[in-house]
């Protein structure tokens, strides 16, 4: 299975029109300070409380393996487009068979090759909160893991 990139404004139209599913793959503090509509979190980072440096997640594929069937449609989006690309690249290696990077993420960035800017889903105008769907947050979705 190949990885395939769409920009946000794709992103959101497989998720409203085709029931894709959205992960966000961002620390916790991230997801919660404002993250799209109908977003999952399943961080592949988490911020270490001792030094500050953002660490690997090590629940991060069983937790998804515990919640989505490798069927499943996945938009995997971060903040830039960064790690979500290294978290698409692990699931498509775990044997998932849709899997697809969401560029230019939350926030937007810039294109590492032509250092155009890459339209974030906040840029875009596209929905956003701060609250998450029942069972969406990271601490919902990793007690499927026990």
């Amino acid at each position: 299975m190949s990885l395939k990139n769409v920009n946000v404004k794709t992103a959101y139209q497989l998720q409203s029109n085709e029931g894709c599913t959205y992960v966000d793959v961002r620390s916790v503090p991230e997801y919660d300070s404002g993250h799209p509509q109908g977003a999952q979190n399943v961080p592949l980072l988490h911020r270490d409380a001792t030094t500050g440096q953002m660490m690997p997640n090590p629940d991060f594929l069983s937790v998804m393996q515990a919640n989505f069937s490798t069927a499943t449609k996945l938009l995997i989006g971060c903040q830039m487009g960064g790690r979500s690309l290294k978290a698409a690249q692990l699931l498509i290696s775990a044997g998932y068979e849709d899997v697809t990077n969401v560029q230019g993420g939350f926030g937007g960035g810039r294109n590492s090759q032509t250092g155009e800017h890459v339209e974030g889903w906040a840029d875009a105008g596209l929905p956003v909160t701060q609250e998450s769907e029942t069972g969406a947050d990271y601490d919902s979705l990793h007690k499927n893991t026990d």
